[in-house]
């Protein structure tokens, strides 16, 4: 099935958040930017996917159209797993990881979007079986820095009916506030972003013992370090997770294999898309691991994640972005309801496609 209509578009949704104006990369993001995959077949199907993501759009669509776009036209459409292996195999001189990587990501998730509505069934069930309709969300706050607003962030997810937080905090008091806020029962992580070098983690590590912890996330610099990683489990009895910034299944076995994480936490959007995501998942089950998956999204790159949670018992929990959207893709679609459940749809491929009338107001490429 040949595609005949290959597109990107770029969209950024307003939100706010319960602290100033934050971000990630090197900038603050005064909105949400999101870079869809449109992939359209001479039968008329159209498929939706996401590339990673946020300040790097820019390179990862450029890859997409001059480089990605011209080899998929010549590929078959439903031949997914043929078609991301020749991309990879043409492509790696490019890069293993990184907008290259994120490229092919965007166009393996509009493949099976695809996939799914030409054979009238979900993502989920494609991949072997939808075996849950929902899936808990936790919270992922945004940088807050003061104990009192993270203190008062963490009540307001409770409110919002989360009952799982994480936070992008680094100094013990900020982490201190909000395990008072949450109780001693509600699951809370920490994602310091790989902040410390390997003797400031072991300092704050011994802070952060009574504060129990369901994870911390990529402790130390350079995340490819996993002597550092696996001194700290020595050391310290707190969970570890790691991932998101493993560029492809290959790179991740070593993370499954040394048994020093806990979590793996593969992003679809990153990793090379659905196709690459499932090979680190069979990859966990073969080593007794969890999987946390790294998913700030809103759009196809979330509703993803959502059907390979749907699918694979390895994934307790998907994360949802702490903020609070100015408009949104999907309408009341791909956010946790009051009870703070993700509800996967059953509706063919992905389940949504983006509103016309949303990318619309929010598209930023024209």
């Amino acid at each position: 099935m040949r595609i005949t209509k290959f597109d990107c578009i770029t969209v950024a949704l307003p939100y706010t958040h319960d602290g100033p104006l934050t971000g990630f990369g090197g900038a603050d993001w005064p909105n949400l930017p999101y870079l869809l995959v449109r992939v359209e077949t001479e039968d008329g199907l159209v498929g939706w996917g996401e590339a990673f993501g946020y300040t790097v759009i820019p390179a990862t669509r450029e890859i997409l159209l001059n480089q990605v776009k011209p080899l998929a036209m010549q590929c078959d459409a439903t031949d997914i797993a043929g078609t991301m292996e020749h991309l990879q195999k043409t492509l790696h001189i490019f890069g293993r990881g990184g907008p290259t990587q994120f490229a092919l990501a965007g166009l393996d998730i509009a493949l099976w979007d695809l996939a799914g509505k030409r054979a009238g069934m979900p993502v989920a069930q494609l991949l072997g079986g939808m075996r849950r309709r929902s899936i808990e969300a936790y919270t992922s706050l945004l940088k807050l820095n003061e104990p009192a607003i993270v203190a008062k962030a963490c009540e307001k997810a409770m409110e919002r009916g989360f009952r799982a937080v994480k936070l992008h905090e680094k100094t013990v008091p900020a982490i201190s506030a909000a395990r008072e806020a949450l109780g001693p029962d509600i699951p809370l992580m920490v994602d310091v972003n790989c902040a410390w070098s390997l003797s400031e983690a072991e300092e704050i590590c011994r802070k952060l013992i009574d504060l129990d912890l369901f994870w911390l996330e990529e402790p130390t610099w350079p995340p490819e370090d996993l002597s550092a990683m696996a001194r700290l489990r020595e050391r310290f009895d707190i969970p570890l997770a790691a991932g998101e910034n493993i560029p492809n299944a290959w790179a991740f076995e070593p993370y499954a294999q040394s048994q020093v994480i806990d979590f793996l936490q593969p992003s679809v959007t990153k990793v090379g898309g659905i196709t690459e995501m499932m090979k680190v998942v069979r990859s966990a089950e073969m080593c007794s691991l969890r999987i946390a998956p790294h998913s700030p999204y809103f759009g196809p790159g979330l509703l993803a994640t959502l059907h390979i949670a749907a699918h694979t018992p390895l994934i307790d929990r998907i994360e949802c972005f702490g903020v609070q959207l100015g408009d949104t893709l999907y309408g009341a679609g791909g956010f946790p309801d009051s009870s703070g459940l993700f509800h996967v749809s059953d509706r063919p491929g992905l389940g949504f496609d983006p509103d016309p009338e949303a990318i619309e107001r929010c598209r930023i490429d024209r």
